[in-house]
């Protein structure tokens, strides 16, 4: 049985999980980015091959800022920490959502300076090619101290079995792997655990449809 489920629908992610829950109580902005930055370095289970960048999390400030505050994670890898409010606005975000991961690529490349591509998976499902480009532009990344920003959507499980449904879409940042790239860190700015682990496969399976900044 096939772990991914999907859903076609528009383009545009609403950062809403199935039912429509709002992910984060609407605050101030300017005062959260007010706080000096608090760097997470994720908690790494065994495994070999492994990188986690230090980063600072947020969640994401409104139920549609899931675009702003995963490129703002992605960001804070290299020493950025802009408000999400600043963020939403050079990435064009609405109520609606955020467009595509083309916009998360012009705002990271305009904000660091470049060195970001946009990866799109076509098909309902990712191919093995696709999987191992994924793999290896994660670890390209994140060697580079470089978090990747991926639009993803539809119901993917992490590594203890739980469940991610973002039915109408969804940003992450990927700030991590272990085992070669096999598996990958998620850093969700709607998860109240705020982290896990996906398999490759799941996570390219996750985006397909949609596409990545690396």
């Amino acid at each position: 049985m096939n772990a991914i489920l999907r859903k076609r629908v528009l383009s545009v992610a609403s950062c809403l999980m199935i039912g429509g829950a709002a992910a984060v109580p609407a605050t101030p902005d300017e005062a959260a980015s007010a706080r000096p930055p608090a760097v997470v370095q994720a908690q790494e289970p065994p495994g070999e091959g492994k990188k986690v960048l230090d980063h600072d999390y947020q969640k994401q400030r409104k139920p549609y800022y899931c675009a702003p505050a995963a490129t703002r994670i992605a960001l804070s890898t290299q020493g950025k920490t802009p408000s999400q409010r600043e963020v939403a606005e050079k990435l064009g975000t609405t109520p609606d959502g955020t467009k595509s991961a083309n916009d998360t690529t012009r705002v990271l490349n305009e904000m660091t300076g470049g060195g970001y591509e946009t990866t799109a998976i076509s098909g309902p499902e990712a191919k093995p090619e696709q999987v191992d480009k994924l793999q290896a532009d994660v670890v390209e990344a994140v060697d580079a101290k470089r978090a990747v920003v991926a639009n993803t959507m539809g119901t993917a499980y992490d590594t203890e079995g739980r469940p991610h449904a973002f039915p109408g879409g969804h940003y992450v940042s990927i700030i991590g792997y272990r085992d070669g790239g096999d598996t990958m860190q998620i850093a969700d700015p709607y998860d109240p655990k705020k982290h896990y682990w996906m398999t490759d496969k799941k996570v390219a399976t996750w985006i397909a449809e949609r596409g990545y900044s690396s």
